[in-house]
């Protein structure tokens, strides 16, 4: 764990790591294996053993929805651009996160852009072209759930591309970002990251909840299977597209609700407004929050370069 500390779970409950479990995981099974939901949270080495109360939680949440809606008019005053894109694993809470930063936002400008499937035309374009024309005007901030990393991602995993495609989308993809940045684009990359046995529990509440069944796709069904494949997937996309002028950060969201908290904070500390509140704002969680080592790689070295 990242304190150190093994969780510590019910007796007579399996531990994965030593029962392999999760080839045998039958998501179509109402009940949820004990051994998923018992180590769950903490899976994936998040440090807390329990999530963020949710009294805490709606207070601090309404006091940063209270510094976004500032930060909103400063840029709308100073005719900034901000881009916020949201990576990571299937249900790491991408929507949530962007959800929770536009419920109170001037809707007029800010922006939240979930895009389908290519066309047969845009397959025929350039690849960012079809992000481009999504890029915030003067003033206007625009999240991207899900962005042009869907081809070092899902895109590499399920064979959507080939093995030339990803290799020039990892070299272009930090140019096509710096001359973004260079535009003074406000750019912010933050990739949601969980446990294997989170992603699962999620999974199955998707399946057998009526009113969340409608997010379960056939890419995230793959996802149980192919969770090695991502991984190595991420890892690459760090090391290629990781730079000092548009860098990665790394939340873990084993608790969604300490994880939409860190994201919004994350934005407003990169800016100095009018009657900014440095403590409503609060510093970043850095037990779940980073950009080193040990939030892109899964405990291979080797594969840090």
């Amino acid at each position: 764990m990242a304190d150190g500390k093994k969780s510590r779970s019910a007796k007579g409950a399996k531990s994965p790591e030593t029962a392999n479990d999760f080839a045998s995981f039958e998501l179509n099974d109402p009940k949820l294996p004990r051994w998923i939901a018992e180590h769950a949270l903490q899976s994936g080495g998040y440090p807390y053993s329990k999530r963020l109360a949710e009294d805490e939680y709606k207070e601090q949440l309404q006091l940063l929805q209270i510094e976004l809606l500032k930060l909103q008019g400063h840029i709308r005053k100073t005719q900034e651009r901000i881009v916020i894109v949201f990576e990571g694993r299937d249900t790491a809470g991408k929507g949530g996160c962007i959800a929770r930063f536009m419920q109170h936002l001037n809707p007029r400008h800010a922006r939240a852009i979930a895009l389908t499937k290519p066309s047969e035309t845009e397959l025929g374009q350039w690849y960012f072209q079809r992000y481009v024309q999504h890029l915030p005007t003067s003033g206007d901030m625009v999240m991207f759930d899900r962005s042009w990393y869907n081809r070092a991602g899902v895109e590499r995993v399920m064979g959507f591309c080939n093995e030339d495609q990803l290799a020039d989308f990892l070299r272009e993809a930090p140019q096509f970002e710096a001359l973004v940045a260079r535009d003074g684009i406000q750019l912010f990359k933050i990739f949601l990251t969980i446990g294997r046995e989170m992603q699962l529990k999620r999974l199955h509440d998707r399946q057998h909840d009526p009113l969340k069944r409608w997010k379960l796709t056939p890419i995230d069904l793959a996802a149980i299977d192919n969770w090695d494949a991502y991984t190595d997937a991420k890892e690459d996309m760090f090391r290629f597209t990781h730079t000092t002028e548009t860098p990665w950060t790394v939340i873990r969201s084993n608790d969604k609700r300490r994880a939409r908290l860190e994201a919004i904070r994350l934005v407003l500390n990169r800016f100095e407004y009018e009657e900014k509140d440095d403590q409503a704002v609060g510093k970043a969680d850095e037990r779940i929050i980073g950009s080193g080592h040990e939030f892109f790689y899964d405990s291979k070295p080797d594969k840090a370069g």
